[in-house]
């Protein structure tokens, strides 16, 4: 069990946190949740030691273990991978340096075989002799294959560098885990790897994430983190959502019969009840949900932009064709005769590894010719295009942003386009601030915008929820569900895909997989659940 009293952090005159009292126990994962900027990652450091509170303190239950995901991808470069990852268990690998060093000397005296033997105790309580085996079944778990296991770290790319840290904060049996956006640059099967754990997992668990669907797959708690207090809720990310919505519908109608916002309530209850990430914790968050009142429920400060896509002009039923599409970039062949008819009314989802997506986007918006192969778009098609690399559009300009906006805009009157702005959350002086000083976040808010007025029929997205809080991806994907468009997109976001997709493309070294179906359907399609299943044995 971990605990904070009292705690308080002030950054000059900001207030993040003010007498933050709470218990996080065991058998438990708690999603910690809150606005960009509300403190969630200096939260998890003030837990872990690495940042000391103004006031209050934080317990540890005696003798339990904490381990952090480490968020310093070069911190272990002169290290092999394998003992990297056994370096999560900081007194395991210090016993391990001390006994090569005892066994090293060439003078081992009577006391240095006591010595040894003391730390020949210590190795076995610690599981010592199951060290590299325990190391390795993770690194295999999150797809870091053998051949990489005695590799330096310098050695790996940036994804495979996560895998391995990932794997360092799991391995030994902590007794708490502290995950900071655990499922970045990881796989979908390494995802899936990574929740299959942490529902295993009987220890406590804090995790800060963006990705929803992993959060409403491992959460039994969410940690709200607003109005420099963190208050707890039971239930996963989806039931956090839904209450606080809830909340604010019966803020604004205080005229509603409260008996009727019970009912509200009860039916709201129903509906999420039965919805457990770990199936022991099932009864007992039943019993805590059963409790809730109208009380327990209070509406969130979150702020979420409008976005909604309206065409202009309906599509015909002539849309796009590819045939046999082919690119090499550097010596490596990423399209290879890629060939498929875009429907009205598709929604596609295109998956697969490297830059294969993004260069298919390019050659169907004009911006990078094929080697081979031919695409067509329909006459009666307009495509509005977000980018995943949009620097081109904020780089080096000095336009501020209602300046910005007003380029891609028919309708040129500043009030116009200060209500458009206003309704991404950029108002008052936020309007008038410099395009180019941008945050990552704000760029693509601008870039939806430039996409609305648009109202183009066709959208084209690559990693749209790239840089956004959990909010701005909460409004995108609504506005993606109502589009009465075609949407190709690529994206990391299980929930994003699986809520607009009703079809899937797979861009693979030999060609495509082409399948009518959700993002659901197609991972629990044979092919992929036998990949899924022989990373789990790993």
């Amino acid at each position: 069990m971990i605990s904070t009293t009292g705690v308080s952090l002030r950054y000059g005159g900001r207030k993040l946190f003010e007498d933050v009292n709470i218990k996080f126990t065991e058998g438990n994962c708690y999603g910690l949740i809150g606005a960009n900027g509300a403190g969630k990652s200096t939260f998890l450091k003030i837990l872990s030691g690495e940042i000391e509170p103004n006031n209050g303190e934080v317990s540890i239950t005696n003798g339990q273990r904490l381990a952090v995901l480490k968020q310093d991808h070069f911190q272990f470069d002169e290290e092999e991978v394998l003992r990297t990852v056994i370096m999560g268990h900081g007194r395991l690998i210090e016993i391990m340096d001390e006994k090569e060093a005892l066994y090293a000397k060439e003078d081992f005296s009577d006391e240095d075989g006591i010595k040894a033997s003391e730390l020949e105790g210590e190795f076995a309580e610690l599981n010592g002799w199951e060290a590299e085996s325990e190391a390795a079944t993770l690194l295999m778990g999150l797809g870091i294959t053998e051949e990489l296991h005695y590799k330096k770290m310098k050695d790996l790319n940036g994804p495979e560098k996560v895998k391995v840290l990932l794997a360092q904060a799991l391995f030994g049996h902590p007794d708490i885990l502290l995950l900071d956006e655990p499922t970045n640059h990881l796989d979908i099967k390494s995802i899936t790897w990574l929740e299959n754990f942490l529902m295993e997992f009987e220890g406590t668990v804090i995790v800060v994430s963006h990705d929803r669907h992993f959060l409403n797959k491992v959460c039994t708690h969410m940690a709200d983190v607003d109005f420099g207090k963190i208050q707890l809720y039971v239930g996963n990310y989806d039931f956090w959502y839904e209450s606080s919505q809830l909340a604010h519908q019966m803020a604004k109608d205080q005229n509603k019969k409260k008996e009727e916002k019970i009912k509200d309530l009860q039916a709201f209850i129903a509906r999420f009840s039965s919805n457990a990430s770990k199936a022991k914790q099932a009864t007992s968050r039943k019993k805590q949900l059963d409790k809730l009142t109208l009380d327990d429920i209070k509406p969130s400060s979150r702020r979420y932009p409008f976005v909604g896509f309206k065409p202009e002009r309906e599509a015909g039923n002539d849309l796009l064709t590819v045939e046999n599409l082919s690119k090499t970039i550097d010596g490596v062949k990423v399209l290879d005769e890629v060939t498929f008819r875009v429907n009205k009314g598709d929604k596609i989802a295109f998956l697969g590894e490297g830059v294969a997506k993004t260069t298919l986007f390019k050659i169907l918006m004009g911006e990078m010719e094929p080697d081979n192969g031919t695409f067509k778009w329909g006459i009666t098609t307009s495509q509005a295009y977000f980018p995943q690399d949009n620097s081109e559009f904020f780089n080096d300009c000095d336009l501020n942003l209602v300046d910005w906006l007003r380029q891609f805009s028919e309708d040129k009157a500043e009030s116009f386009i200060r209500g458009f702005l206003g309704r991404m959350l950029f108002s008052g002086e936020e309007a008038l601030k410099q395009a180019s000083v941008l945050s990552g976040g704000e760029k693509v808010r601008c870039m939806l915008s430039k996409m609305m007025l648009s109202s183009a029929n066709v959208l084209i997205l690559d990693e749209p929820t790239n840089h956004l809080d959990l909010e701005s991806i909460t409004a995108v994907n609504n506005g993606l569900i109502s589009y009465t468009g075609t949407i190709l997109f690529t994206s990391h976001d299980h929930q994003f895909i699986q809520t607009i997709a009703n079809r899937v493309i797979e861009i693979t070294p030999s060609g495509i997989m082409d399948r009518a179906m959700t993002y659901d359907e197609y991972l629990e399609s044979d092919d992929i659940q036998k990949q899924v299943q022989q990373m789990y044995k790993a």
